[in-house]
């Protein structure tokens, strides 16, 4: 598959499906309390996403189950959604991606569930959140993917943790899963270099311990290998000529 370069009118386009995305998000973080199930969120999703007349880009990809992406604490990505009941405290990942008048857009983020006031695990979100900016601020016309990952990189273990890296970042647009892939390490000046009108999702996920994976028992999510916590959050960004331009906001 080869590099999709995208026209601003395509851009306009994808927009509009990152700005339905965002909002969805939003409405689902702000319904995450302890002793609601990750069903109940999925459902719902399943309904704004309708109520928006999008489609869900993550159902059937490559055969996963549900629209929405739902893991919790040890789990890094890719959780299916069950009748788990959420718990006071736990760290939990919302995934999610729609199909948009032709266009994917791609999104994530992490809260912590109820009052916690763990600063570890306030302290793992805002290094996190942090270094999706800091990745973002690189996604510039002449740049490369390794400007983007080594700047996560360096950020995140400066601040005491580990980015994953057998999971990256892609291009997306008319598909979920383009070229490039976009890592959250490496070195500057490698990688695929960027041009104008490409469209990438840069999604940094960070562990407490070792960067090391593992497939969970559903055969679908990543786990961390030695139990420790994650943090994901992610946004889909066009390279443009006033530089970056995030779509799902």
């Amino acid at each position: 598959m080869k590099m999709e370069i995208k026209t601003e009118e395509e851009i306009k386009m994808m927009k509009e499906g990152g700005r339905i995305l965002a909002k969805i998000l939003q409405k689902l973080s702000q319904e995450v309390k302890p002793g609601i199930t990750t069903n109940y969120l999925e459902e719902l999703a399943k309904k704004l996403i309708f109520s928006f007349d999008a489609e869900s880009s993550f159902l059937g990809f490559e055969g996963f189950p549900a629209v929405l992406c739902v893991s919790i604490n040890e789990e890094i990505v890719h959780g299916i959604p069950s009748e788990r009941i959420l718990q006071e405290g736990d760290v939990l990942k919302l995934d999610m991606g729609v199909f948009y008048k032709g266009f994917h857009t791609d999104s994530a983020l992490t809260v912590i569930v109820g009052e916690s006031r763990d600063f570890p695990k306030k302290e793992l979100l805002r290094v996190t959140r942090e270094a999706l900016e800091i990745g973002i601020t690189q996604a510039k016309i002449g740049n490369t993917t390794g400007d983007i990952g080594s700047t996560i990189q360096k950020f995140v273990r400066k601040n005491g943790f580990e980015v994953v890296q057998d999971l990256v970042g892609h291009g997306i647009g008319k598909e979920l899963h383009e070229p490039p892939q976009v890592p959250n390490f490496g070195k500057p000046k490698t990688g695929a270099e960027l041009f104008e009108g490409m469209v990438i999702a840069i999604e940094p996920m960070v562990v407490v311990g070792k960067k090391e994976t593992k497939k969970g028992k559903d055969g679908f999510s990543f786990v961390t290998k030695d139990g420790s916590l994650s943090a994901h959050f992610e946004h889909t960004v066009a390279v443009t000529k006033n530089g970056p331009l995030v779509l799902t906001n």
